[in-house]
C-alpha cells in the first residue's frame, strides 16, 4: 500500500522530537507539509503559514497532525474536519470539554476520523499492568509525577497563560495512564493548586481521588513543574491481592513486588502512528475524554493556594 500524505501543523519541539522522526521512518505515512508560522522547515517538503494555504495549494493531501500549543486547537482541528480532513490530535486535545465534543459531534457529521492520541499510553508496561489490576483489583495507588519546566518547555510563557494547563501539561500524561489501566472509574474527590504569584496556571497539584469501588482504594497524585534532579514519572500500586507494581519512567518500566518485569524502550509515538494507520483502515475514529475530564474537575474542585513567583 502506497504511504499516506499527511501534512503536520505546528512545528514546535515535539513535533520536531518525535512526530517528523517517527513519520519520516514509518512505512504508513508520507510528509508532504508543513504549516508554521515561524516558517520552520524539515526535509525539504513545502511550508505554509496558515492551513487555509496548504488545503488551497495540495488538497490532495487528506491527512493533517495538529502539534500546537491547545489553545488552537480547536480552530484548526474544526478547520480541517471542514476541509475534509482526517485529523490526529497532539494532547491534550483542546482547553475545554465542550470545545473537544464539538471535535467529536462535527467529525461524525461531516464523515471525517478524529484520532485523540495520549503517548504515554502506548508502552507495553501499561498494557501489562492493565491486565494485571483486571484480575487482581487496586487497594492503593499513588501517582508522582515531577519534571522541570525549564527542561521541557523553556521560555514558552503560553504554558503559563489560561489555557496553558501549567503543570496539568505532564500531569495529564500520567492521568491518561490512570484511566488507561483502572478496571473502574475514578473521580475527582478534591485538590490543592498552586499558582506562582506572577503566573495563570498551576507549578504544584496534589488531587485525591474516590471511586465508587466498595473496597474504596486509596488514590492520589502529586504533581510539581520544578523538579531538579531529574524526571520523576511513577505510578505506584498495591493490588488487592497483594502485589506491588510500579510504573516508572513514564510507563515504559514495569516492577513488580520490586524486581523489573517489563521494560522496554519508549516508542510511543511509533506506536501512535501505528494507530492512527490501524484507525483509518478500519474508518474508526478514537476518542477519550477521561483524562481532560479528570484535569477539569481537579481545577473546579480544588483550593488555591499562591506560592513563589517563577522566573526563567
Amino acid at each position: 500500500m502506497p504511504r499516506r500524505k499527511i501534512a503536520v501543523i505546528g512545528v514546535g519541539k515535539i513535533a520536531q522530537d518525535q512526530h517528523l522522526p517517527v513519520i519520516e521512518k514509518g512505512e504508513d505515512f508520507e510528509l508532504a507539509a508543513l504549516v508554521s508560522q515561524r516558517g520552520v522547515g524539515h526535509g525539504g517538503v513545502p511550508v505554509f503559514s496558515t492551513p487555509t494555504e496548504l488545503y488551497a495549494a495540495m488538497p490532495e493531501i487528506g491527512l493533517v497532525a495538529i502539534c500546537t500549543p491547545p489553545g488552537v486547537r480547536h480552530e484548526l482541528a474544526l478547520e480541517a474536519i471542514n476541509a475534509g480532513k482526517d485529523v490526529l490530535l497532539e494532547k491534550p486535545p483542546s482547553t475545554t470539554i465542550s470545545e473537544f465534543d464539538d471535535l467529536c459531534q462535527k467529525a461524525t457529521r461531516k464523515g471525517r476520523l478524529l484520532f485523540q492520541t495520549w503517548h504515554s499510553r502506548e508502552n507495553a508496561a501499561v498494557d501489562r499492568a492493565r491486565d494485571i489490576l483486571a484480575a487482581e483489583g487496586v487497594a492503593r495507588l499513588r501517582i508522582d509525577w515531577r519534571e522541570s519546566v525549564r527542561k521541557w518547555h523553556p521560555g514558552q510563557d503560553w504554558v503559563w497563560e489560561p489555557g496553558g494547563f501549567g503543570v496539568f501539561d505532564p500531569g495529564i500524561n500520567a492521568l491518561s495512564i490512570l484511566t488507561q489501566i483502572l478496571p473502574f472509574p475514578v473521580f475527582v474527590e478534591g485538590a490543592l493548586l498552586r499558582y506562582p504569584a506572577n503566573r495563570q496556571t498551576p507549578v504544584d497539584v496534589e488531587i485525591a481521588f474516590r471511586t465508587g469501588e466498595p473496597h474504596r482504594p486509596e488514590i492520589s497524585a502529586h504533581f510539581n513543574w520544578l523538579e531538579t534532579e531529574g524526571e520523576v514519572w511513577t505510578i505506584s500500586i498495591e493490588t488487592s491481592a497483594g502485589r506491588r507494581l510500579a510504573l516508572e519512567k513514564g510507563g515504559t518500566v514495569l516492577r513488580i513486588d520490586g524486581e523489573v518485569a517489563l521494560e522496554a524502550p519508549s516508542e510511543e509515538y511509533e506506536r501512535i502512528y501505528d494507530r492512527f494507520a490501524d484507525r483509518l483502515d478500519a474508518g474508526q475514529s478514537e476518542t477519550d475524554d477521561r483524562p481532560l475530564r479528570l484535569v477539569a474537575d481537579a481545577m473546579m474542585l480544588g483550593r488555591r493556594e499562591t506560592v513563589a513567583a517563577f522566573d526563567w
